[in-house]
């Protein structure tokens, strides 16, 4: 639900904008507006779950985000619309920030805790995946304010079963981690770099407005660490960035996504701006992937992560992903389906093997105690990772089909060439990624895992998920 909100309104901007007179340049803060406080708050929100108890914390967030979305969709003006669209993220942070943290402490066996991640990835992929079709159905068959009153009964749903569903957790206490000036530079230095992101395309990657919000958010996220290195109590205790397998795994899941968001929106691109499918039309011809990513995360993913490790698992998944964004930067503008699109959609269910994988990675350093901040930088790097691709991708594809009507090439033509270009840069992204899980991460020896399992007190530590 809290994924899939970050897309699902793109297809409803014309009739929102047309039933409470958005501007042109306000419009654009229906998304940014849910993406700013989603991305800049995740880091924090996983730490205080860790402080004040993971599961308040999840409760708390989907009980915004569900009250948000009752706003929204009873909203009469722009700015009701846009201050619950804010509220939303919020809420999403609060509650997406934990829940790895979660299920690495409910499920402590690799086989358990490797299905759970499984199907927390799959949830996740799925929501990405049909955010689109999913608002252009209900804007269509009902009205827009449904992308966001279907959310209310979900949302009450999940506060109903998640309080029965997940033991009272105390947490260490707010004593444990109270740094104030810590929380107030990652959350802003978090916040202005995302901002500074979205807004690359309407300001250009070298202009004065992106590299100077730019450089002050890398300052204030500099002195967080200068903070966090001296603070008696620190909001991020810096022994979670020793792990190797921690930093890669989140290094690789900002480049990966960062290149598959080449296939979340622009594959739809180009099939309804070039090739002229309809909303249900790129629907179906999406399935195979969603089919195959969501296959492989619920029933192939954790056995072989058991079998082979999840480093190699992540490796597998990520080759087929750079095949597939291979293939898909040279579509011709006249494409055949089961020629030139259904091959990289099939080699696209390489996903469900990336995704489980990191996650069990990303989450694999971190001790109980910690599991909160583990799994709010995961979800933090998966954000800044999409709202980098959104921004790079689409900005590179803008310039050359530009470049290419320029030059008096036909529309049909222009706009293959700059989809060709951003699925270039897609797949040079993933061979990044490719590159950081061969050479960074690594499968734990027996020894390493005994020796973090004793320092925990004989808590099995979320290292063994990466065995």
């Amino acid at each position: 639900m809290t994924i899939l909100d970050g897309s699902i309104v793109t297809v409803a901007m014309p009739a929102i904008q047309h039933d409470l007179g958005f501007s042109a340049a306000g419009l654009s803060w229906m998304v940014n507006a849910y993406l700013i406080p989603f991305g800049g708050l995740l880091l924090l929100a996983g730490r205080l779950g860790d402080l004040i108890g993971r599961r308040a914390m999840f409760l708390a967030g989907n009980a915004i985000f569900t009250a948000a979305s009752l706003l929204a969709g009873l909203a009469t003006g722009p700015g009701v619309l846009i201050a619950a669209r804010f509220l939303q993220g919020v809420g999403s942070a609060l509650a997406s920030a934990v829940v790895l943290g979660i299920l690495v402490t409910l499920f402590s066996g690799p086989a358990e805790r490797g299905k759970a991640i499984a199907i927390f990835s799959f949830t996740g992929a799925a929501g990405a995946s049909i955010g689109q079709v999913l608002g252009g159905v209900l804007t269509d068959g009902l009205s827009w304010p449904w992308i966001f009153l279907v959310n209310v009964p979900i949302g009450v749903v999940t506060l109903a079963l998640a309080l029965r569903a997940l033991p009272a957790d105390r947490g260490a206490g707010l004593r444990a981690g109270a740094d104030v000036l810590g929380a107030a530079l990652v959350t802003s230095g978090l916040m202005l770099g995302i901002y500074a992101v979205v807004k690359v395309e309407e300001h250009g990657w070298l202009s004065a407005h992106t590299l100077g919000l730019g450089a002050l958010s890398l300052a204030l996220l500099g002195g967080f660490v200068a903070r966090q290195a001296t603070a008696r109590t620190p909001l991020m205790p810096l022994r979670i960035l020793r792990s190797r397998n921690v930093v890669g795994a989140n290094l690789a899941q900002m480049l990966a996504l960062s290149g598959m968001f080449a296939f979340q929106v622009l594959v739809a691109l180009y099939m309804q701006r070039v090739l002229g499918y309809g909303a249900l039309e790129t629907g179906l011809a999406m399935l195979p992937a969603a089919v195959g990513i969501g296959s492989i995360s619920l029933f192939a993913s954790a056995r072989l992560a058991a079998r082979f490790g999840a480093r190699a698992v992540l490796v597998t998944g990520l080759a087929m992903l750079v095949a597939a964004m291979t293939l898909l930067s040279q579509v011709p503008a006249d494409a055949a389906y089961a020629v030139h699109l259904l091959p990289p959609m099939l080699l696209i269910s390489g996903g469900g093997l990336v995704l489980p994988a990191l996650a069990t990675l990303g989450m694999s350093g971190a001790r109980e105690s910690d599991a909160g901040l583990a799994s709010g930088l995961f979800n933090t790097t998966q954000q800044v990772g999409m709202a980098v691709g959104v921004a790079l991708l689409s900005t590179m594809a803008a310039g050359r089909t530009g470049d290419l009507l320029a030059a008096g090439t036909s529309q049909a033509e222009a706009l293959t060439g700059g989809y060709r270009l951003a699925f270039g840069i897609a797949a040079g992204l993933l061979v990044a990624a490719l590159a950081v899980a061969v050479t960074v991460l690594r499968r734990p020896a027996p020894a390493e895992t005994s020796a973090e399992t004793a320092e925990q007190g004989g808590q099995p530590a979320a290292s063994a998920a990466a065995k």
